[in-house]
Formats: C-alpha cells, structure tokens, sequence
C-alpha cells in the first residue's frame, strides 16, 4: 500500500516536473498591451479592418501597422479607448462610404459574350476582363455585396451595386475584393483633392471641364429637383460657380456628346442655374466641413486662385486667412473684367459664400510693406501660402508698388531686378547670387552682379551640358570669372533664416526626364530667376528649437502635373496666366491642386502628382458616333426683356438672362448621362 503511494506520488512529481520544464519550453510571451487593445476592441471579428479578426488587428496595431481607429465597428469610442492603451492622440477622422463608379449594368452596355460561368467577378474577368466591352465597367455578379460584413450593399435592378450610405462603415471591404476596381472609399475631402485618372469612368465633358466638376452628377441632380445637391456636387470642384456660369468660356459643351447629334448640353448655363437658386434664397448653401486640425494658413492674395485655396483649406479643416493689398477682395475678378461682363453684386454673393465657410480676410495688407514670411510665422501661423497672380496682376493691382517685388527675402524676377537697376532704385546683390536661368541673358546678369560686388554666382539650368547656349559652354573661363554654370538642375526649395534667404536645395533634373532625386543645398542670399511672377510658394517654420526664427519652402510644385518638367519650384501651375476667363478659370484649380499639396504635406504624406491624369493622358477610350439618340433642341434664355435691338446691339453677359426652371430641367433632360463608352440612349 505504502509502496504504492510512493510510485503514484513520485510519477505525479516526474509529471510536475516535466509538465513544468514544457511550460518553459514552450512558453508564448503574450505582450499585455496586445491583450489590453483587444479587449478594447469590440471582438466582432468581422474583417472590417482587412485583418482576419480582432486579435489579428490587434496584433497590427501594436506592432504599429495599424492604427488606433482602424476599427470601423467600434467607432469612436473603441478607437478612444485602443488610443489611450497605446497612449496615443488620435484625430477625428471623416467617414467615408463606398460609392460604385460605374453607371451602366450588362443590359444597357455593350457586351462581348454572355457569361455564365461562376456568379463571381474575379472568376468572370479572368476571361478576357470580363463581359463588358468598357474596360472599367462593373461585371455586375455581386461578389462586393456578398463580402460585405455589413450588409450594406445590394444589387439594383440593373445589375449594379447600391450602397445603403446608413449602414456602410467604410470598412474597404468591398473595394479589396473588387477585381476592376470599379467600387472604392470616398468622402468629401478626397473627392475634394480628388482628380479624374484614367481607370476612372468619366464623361467627355468632366475630362475638358477646366476645374473637374462632375458634370453627369450635378446635371443628375437637377432632373431629380434637388438643386442644392447639384450646387454641392459642383462646389467640391469649384467653389465659384455664379462666376464661372458668367465668364467661363464652357470647353466641357465642346466636349459634349451630343455635338455628334445636334447641339450640346446647355452645361455652364444648367451651372448658372443652380448657382441663380442659391442667390435667390438669399443664403449660402454651405457644403460639409471636416473637423478643424486648428492649424492657421495665410495666404497672401485675395484673386481667384487665392479664394479658392481658402476655400477648399477651410472645407479641410484648417482656419485660412486672406492678406490682400487692394481694398477689396475679388483681384482680377473685381478690378479688370468689367461690371457688364461680371457684375459685382454677383462677385461680392460669392465671396460672402466662401467668408461663411470660415475665412478670414485682411485687406489694404501688401506683403513686403505691412507683413512678412517671419512676422506671419511669429504670429502662429503655420503656413504662408502665395496666391498673388500673374505679371499683369502685379502692374495693375499694385501699381504704386516698387518695380521689383520684395515679398520673399533675396528673391527677385529677372526682368524686375535688371529694369531696378537701371533705374537706380536701390537693389543690390548680395555676396552669393544664383540666377535661375537658359540663357545668355542670365550670363549678362551674372557679370553685372560680380561687377556690383558678388563674390560668388551660379547659373542654374535645366539644360542638359551640350544643350547650353554656347556662352555657358565655355566652363573654366567663366570660373575664371567667378561663375559657376549648373546644368541638369533645378532649384526645389528656399531656406531662410528671419528676414534672410541663406540657402536653397537643388536637385538634378532632366526637363524630358523628370528628376534623378539627388538632392543638395547651396549657401545663397539672392536668387534670381527668369520667370515672369513669384510662383505659388509655401512656407513652414523648419527649425522650432532654433533661437532665431527659420522657415523654409515645401515642394509644392511636384503636386502639378508638370512638376518634374525640369523647372522646380518655379514651374507655372498651368500655362499662361494672362488675364482673361479662361486664365481665371483656371486658376481655380490650381488653387484646389495647392490645397491637396499642403494637406499632404500637413497630414504626413508625400507631396505627389495624380499617377495616370485624365487630363494628360495620350488617349482615352471614346465612341466617336451615337445609336438611338434623338434629336432634341438646345433651351436657350428668354431675352424678350432686353431692351434695344439684340439683332444689333452686343447683349451683356449682366443683361442676358439665366434659364428658368422649366427651359432648365428640359436641358437637363437632354444630357445623356455618358461614361467612358456608355451613354444613355432612347431620351
């Protein structure tokens, strides 16, 4: 019995031992901060986070993979709590919900076979990319509603997906499994900074519209009587619309489909329509507004590029304030296109709609005289941006101005520093100068400054070295003379230090090329360049700890499609800029495309170009005839209360009437609602 015991109690302490030695063995660590975010999260394991359930986002978030609010279930109660476990700050972040981009189910498109193989999407575009001719268009088998966690997605009864926008927690879900990528997460903000690429079903009219307005979308919406909806799809893209439906030279009507037919949608007419309903309410439909960041913007100018830079930075979140040096607002909107062709309590309606969204403004403001770079930076503000016009905006807004500009420290306008110095008006160049120029009127310059006391100047050029003109070939004699030529270089940023330039960074460049991203700096106090304005700058404080304020510029310019032309932070937005409609227009997006840089810039991300623009595109899938469209008669404005004889007599844009409702919900009938290929037919 005894015996017995004995074996039974020293085979149970050989088992201890062992069963301890294996616990030691084979012992997991289990990180207490993984276990503590998990149970934070609400333990659905519905995959909404892209992971395969609660444990494995936990794991990611942790690790730092994911973040606090990944989980699009809990809200923003679950992603407090997982932020204070990780002992984090988390931002409010806005919603996004999916939105299908495709307009047409297999029954109205055109179709290369019948399918019916397996009721899955990726299983049918493994065959020939799918069913439909369009090469972006929606096969229509379903298998986004079926992923959804959610249930937040059914399909319509043209065999296209509906999202039910109350119940869509922008998990991605269904944008991950999409095989053609035809349904994808969208909110205001992105549709905002958002442009049209190439694997995007768009209308030839939103393609040649100069500022991207949704055309087909607003245009739906005017059939439907929901006019303010209309006005809010235009102002994601242009948040002048009044103006434009006055002034806007309409390229998208060119562009319109039913030119192959008739006449073309009556598009900048149906625009002024809506934007004539707002006026006519006698308040400003104001459009969603993203949670504040409480970061302050200046932004110097008060034109047409400018109001729209502090539109769309306020619509983002930020708080921008509007320095201008004419009394008023408006540029050349107020102070060169003439009251008959726009008049002013119109300009004035939309300025006012723009100053509700948030902005502030400052007039009789000129920068170099009232303000500065260092004094705005000293003020808290965490941007400045520069929106001041062309060189004719110059001449005519600021005409008591010096004749060269002294808004940026040691940065002056070829043109402008030489007609200073031969008028004696007191510029001079510092000890190091570099001349941003092609040409041998920059070797001319380069000489006059050494003679005025320069120790060191350097040419910067795109060119490539045999592509010089041949007074800058001829690199040793100009060492000799105390010039250094740069080729194959462009300059991407300033650096200043108070009321000082000191530096800029440069990097190697190839105008057919693009850039090679070898980067440098190069001590400088001047800087002149060959362009014919100071360009869109921005800058930020670079140095917070330094005990004399510094500020430098972000690389604004790789945001517009032709930033890696070879020409820097001096490269135009868009060409031209004189000052008609059409420049004014475009300017518009160039001040939405500066709205995407710095919000790139300031929410951490790269400072990037659109990849694949509609709008740069070589080609684009087009029909060139239409089937089963009738003919249908353009709407015109009634002009029976225009005085004097309109067979003779010039009729004003300020005169010539806007559509009424009715006349404008027949044009909105006429519009054929296109895609890439598809269009509606039988209207």
């Amino acid at each position: 019995m005894l015996g017995g015991l004995l074996v039974i109690g020293g085979l149970g302490v050989v088992i201890g031992v062992v069963l301890a030695l294996a616990s030691k063995m084979f012992y997991v660590y289990v990180d207490p901060k993984i276990e503590a975010v998990e149970d934070a999260l609400p333990g659905a394991n519905c995959g909404g986070c892209g992971l395969p359930g609660c444990s494995s986002n936990a794991v990611a978030i942790v690790a730092g993979k994911s973040s606090a609010s990944s989980c699009v279930v809990g809200g923003p109660e679950v992603a407090t709590e997982v932020a204070r476990v990780m002992g984090v700050e988390i931002s409010l972040r806005e919603p996004e919900i999916a939105r299908p981009g495709c307009s047409y189910g297999f029954q109205d498109a055109d179709i290369k076979y019948l399918y019916q193989g397996i009721r899955d999407c990726r299983a049918s575009v493994l065959l020939d990319g799918g069913t439909k001719t369009c090469p972006i268009g929606c096969l229509g088998l379903g298998t986004c509603v079926k992923a959804c966690p959610f249930g937040a997605l059914s399909m319509g009864p043209d065999n296209l997906p509906v999202v039910h926008t109350e119940t869509c927690t922008g998990c991605g879900t269904c944008e991950r499994v999409c095989p053609k990528h035809i349904i994808t997460l969208t909110s205001t903000s992105d549709r905002i900074i958002g442009e049209y690429v190439t694997d995007e079903c768009t209308a030839p009219c939103q393609r040649n519209c100069p500022t991207g307005i949704n055309i087909p979308g607003f245009i739906q919406e005017i059939r439907r009587n929901n006019y303010e909806a209309a006005l809010a799809i235009i102002k994601e893209k242009c948040p002048l619309p009044l103006i434009c439906g006055y002034i806007c030279p309409a390229p998208c009507e060119l562009a319109c489909r039913r030119n192959l037919i008739d006449e073309p949608v009556a598009i900048n007419p149906l625009k002024r329509f809506v934007a004539d309903y707002e006026m006519a309410t006698g308040k400003h439909i104001t459009p969603y507004r993203a949670p504040g960041s409480g970061r302050k913007i200046a932004v110097v100018g008060g034109g047409a590029e400018g109001l729209t830079l502090s539109y769309y930075l306020a619509r983002l979140g930020y708080n921008p304030t509007i320095f201008e040096a004419k009394p008023q607002l408006g540029g050349i909107l107020r102070y060169v296109i003439a009251e008959d062709r726009l008049p002013r309590k119109v300009l004035d309606h939309e300025i006012e709609g723009i100053l509700e969204t948030g902005v502030q403004a400052r007039t009789n403001m000129l920068m170099g005289r009232d303000f500065s770079v260092e004094s705005l930076l000293q003020d808290g503000f965490d941007a400045i941006a520069l929106t001041k016009g062309g060189f004719d905006s110059k001449k005519i807004l600021v005409p008591d101005q010096k004749g060269y500009d002294t808004s940026v420290p040691g940065l002056f306008i070829m043109i402008d520093f030489l007609s200073a110095l031969a008028r004696s008006e007191g510029v001079e160049p510092h000890h190091r100068v570099v001349i941003v120029h092609d040409g041998p009127e920059g070797l001319d310059l380069a000489r006059k400054c050494r003679h005025l006391g320069a120790q060191k100047v350097t040419i910067v050029s795109a060119l490539k070295p045999h592509m010089l003109p041949i007074e800058l070939r001829d690199v040793r004699s100009l060492a000799a003379e105390g010039i250094t030529i740069r080729p194959s270089t462009m300059v991407t940023a300033l650096k200043g230090v108070g009321k000082r330039l000191v530096r800029i960074a440069m990097e190697a460049s190839d105008p057919l090329g693009g850039v090679s991203g070898k980067r440098e700096t190069m001590r400088a106090d001047t800087l002149i360049v060959s362009a014919g304005r100071i360009p869109e700058l921005v800058f930020v404080r670079s140095e917070e700890q330094a005990e004399e304020l510094t500020w430098e510029s972000i690389e604004t310019f790789r945001t517009f499609p032709n930033g890696g032309d070879g020409t820097g932070v001096f490269s135009p937005p868009e060409p031209g800029r004189i000052s008609d409609s059409s420049a004014v227009v475009k300017s518009l997006l160039s001040g939405r495309r500066l709205t995407r840089a710095i919000h790139q810039y300031f929410t951490n991300q790269l400072i990037t170009p659109v990849e694949d623009l509609v709008c740069v595109a070589d080609s684009v899938l087009d029909v060139k005839e239409l089937h089963d469209v009738p003919f249908s008669a353009r709407q015109q404005p009634l002009i029976s209360d225009v005085e004097g004889d309109s067979k003779t007599a010039w009729i004003f844009p300020y005169e010539f009437p806007g559509l009424e409702e009715g006349p404008a919900k027949r044009e909105a009938e006429r519009c054929l609602k296109c895609g890439l290929i598809c269009y509606r037919k039988q209207v």
